[in-house]
């Protein structure tokens, strides 16, 4: 009999062995996260339609210019991916009932908030 922690190796050694093959095919561009007209999955409630609008947000507001500079074109796209981040979380906060979701998003506000201050302030002085 094999032991547990072996296979867990193993499972976490072949998960990790195809990360960088499954990156590379990995299209952001083209992914599905739900639109804004339809919702996720065609659902229209109010938070499947509030979502998808904070998606659709997010991903427009990242599609920048690329300067050729990683460290401004990161900060600039980072900006937007963690203000979508927020948006997400104020639906949580306005639609979910879970306690510990909602202090999750509570949370993932503040600390994502505090980093578009620091990613601003470093712009300001890095010429973004």
């Amino acid at each position: 009999m094999v032991p547990k922690r072996f296979m867990a190796a193993l499972f976490l050694a072949a998960t990790f062995a195809a990360a960088p093959a499954l990156a590379q095919e990995t299209d952001h561009g083209s992914m599905h996260h739900g639109s804004a007209e339809s919702g996720a999955a065609g659902d229209a409630s109010p938070s499947s339609k509030a979502f998808a609008e904070a998606n659709a947000k997010m991903h427009k507001d990242m599609d920048i210019a690329f300067s050729g500079n990683a460290d401004l074109d990161f900060v600039r796209a980072m900006i937007a991916h963690h203000q979508g981040a927020i948006d997400m979380a104020k639906v949580e906060l306005e639609h979910g009932k879970d306690e510990a979701i909602r202090k999750l998003a509570d949370d993932i506000i503040k600390a994502q908030e505090a980093e578009i201050r620091m990613m601003k302030e470093w712009l300001a002085h890095n010429g973004g």
